[in-house]
Order: structure tokens, then C-alpha cells, then sequence
């Protein structure tokens, strides 16, 4: 079974390879990282025992840590614009809709 700093290992290359994915706009790639990223954080206990590690470990698990949510940060700049279109794109079928349902308008 991965130790706690290997599992947080895999997730910060991971959440690399999602920067980049999300930079080149490889939306399938993103949500398959995503759900490898998931699957690693589930492994993670729900207590974790940073008793257990070493001054050194713990520094090295808030590296990762920090990376991980800046790695995040970088994701959801990239990924923000195109969901807000995406929001736009269906919130107008909505409207759309509901208006040709409340009119009887043939679009």
C-alpha cells in the first residue's frame, strides 16, 4: 500500500499533467486526470497521521499540498471562461425553450 507522501506524489504529477491538458484545452484528457486525481485522493485516509511522519515528510507533504492547489488554481483559470460560455450556450436553450413553451413561438 503507497505511503500518504506517495499518494500526494501522484496526485502533484497528476495535477501537472491537468495544468497542461487544461492549457491545451484537452477537456477529455482534464476529466480523465481529474477522476485519477479523485481515485488517489479516496486512497488518503480520513484521519491522516502527520504524527507519524518526519519533520522532513511533513515539509515535503505541504510542498505537494501547496502545488497541488496551485496546480488547481491554474486549472480553473483555464477552465472558467469556456464553462462560463458553457453556462451562456445552455442557460439561452433554456430560455429559449421556456419561452416557446410559455408562447407557442416556432423558432
Amino acid at each position: 500500500m503507497p505511503t500518504q507522501i506517495e499518494i500526494y506524489e501522484e496526485m502533484s504529477t497528476l495535477s501537472m499533467r491537468m495544468v497542461e491538458a487544461a492549457h491545451a484545452h484537452d477537456w477529455e484528457r482534464l476529466v480523465g486526470l481529474e477522476k485519477s486525481v479523485a481515485a488517489l485522493r479516496s486512497k488518503l485516509p480520513k484521519e491522516e497521521d502527520n504524527a507519524a511522519l518526519s519533520q522532513s515528510e511533513l515539509n515535503h507533504k505541504r510542498e505537494l499540498i501547496q502545488g497541488i492547489l496551485e496546480n488547481d488554481a491554474n486549472v480553473r483559470t483555464c477552465t472558467e471562461p469556456w464553462m462560463e460560455q458553457l453556462r451562456k450556450f445552455l442557460g439561452n436553450g433554456n430560455r429559449r425553450k421556456r419561452m416557446k413553451t410559455a408562447y407557442s413561438v416556432d423558432s
